[in-house]
């Protein structure tokens, strides 16, 4: 694979998609830490919180899923085949 030069827009746009990668990861994981501590300290909440615990992985692997295609894309990777990063 020959080396592939970005443009300071491409570094300014993949930085912009990583910033909102962690913000919605960290966004997941800050719901599972508050289900936890509701489950904690009101145990009549946990069917409803497992609900909340058990929507999390999904949505932060979709998440992550979306930044690797975009980041692939900006680096010409998805059309060679490469599978995620």
């Amino acid at each position: 694979m020959s080396p592939k030069t970005l443009t300071a827009e491409q570094i300014r746009d993949l930085n912009q998609k990583l910033g909102h990668m962690r913000h919605e990861v960290n966004n997941q994981l800050s719901l599972i830490i508050a289900a936890l501590e509701m489950i904690r300290f009101r145990p009549e909440t946990t069917e409803r919180m497992m609900e909340t615990l058990s929507q999390q992985p999904l949505k932060i692997q979709e998440e992550l899923a979306r930044f690797s295609e975009e980041f692939e894309a900006i680096l010409g990777l998805a059309d060679r085949g490469v599978e995620g990063l």
